[in-house]
């Protein structure tokens, strides 16, 4: 064998060893990756009674029941489907009704969402409230007025 024909071969063997590790790391991967699921998305699967997932969408408005001690009931949708979801423990602050949340837990047999863990999601323009209240008061914030027809602006330029 020359120099180069040994040189070839282990190029090539390294090349096939680093595309098995890489396969290997994407298959392990891909069994610890969950992605959330859209209200409509668990009607049309069929999700398993049990299975492990995480539901992402907005409260329902006037969805929201905290009078049965401490188990928390509301309603998530998509605009197109919603399920009831169950969950007990201290809601986020940013939780309220038509904010975007993101839920994990698993589906029970009476179609209820069971929720271990639910995470609030806020947008881009997000700032803490004592951040925006410093502001308002230095005189540094824009008027509600004044955001809104900025953000209108922006939305028409797109």
């Amino acid at each position: 064998m020359t120099r180069k024909q040994k040189r070839l071969g282990l190029i090539g063997l390294a090349g096939l060893v680093l595309s098995s590790a890489v396969g290997l790391v994407l298959y392990g991967l891909s069994s610890s990756v969950t992605y959330f699921q859209s209200p409509s998305d668990i009607a049309e699967k069929q999700v398993e009674i049990g299975q492990r997932i995480r539901l992402g969408g907005l409260v329902e408005d006037e969805s929201l029941d905290k009078s049965r001690g401490s188990v928390i009931h509301f309603r998530v949708t998509d605009q197109a489907e919603a399920i009831s979801v169950q969950y007990k423990g201290i809601l986020p602050d940013l939780f309220r009704e038509g904010q975007g949340i993101i839920a994990e837990g698993f589906i029970d047999q009476k179609g209820v969402f069971i929720a271990d863990t639910v995470l609030a999601k806020h947008d881009e323009s997000y700032m803490p409230k004592e951040v925006y209240e410093t502001l308002k008061e230095d005189g540094h914030w824009m008027a509600e007025e004044q955001a809104a027809a900025a953000a209108e602006q922006g939305s028409n330029v797109n």
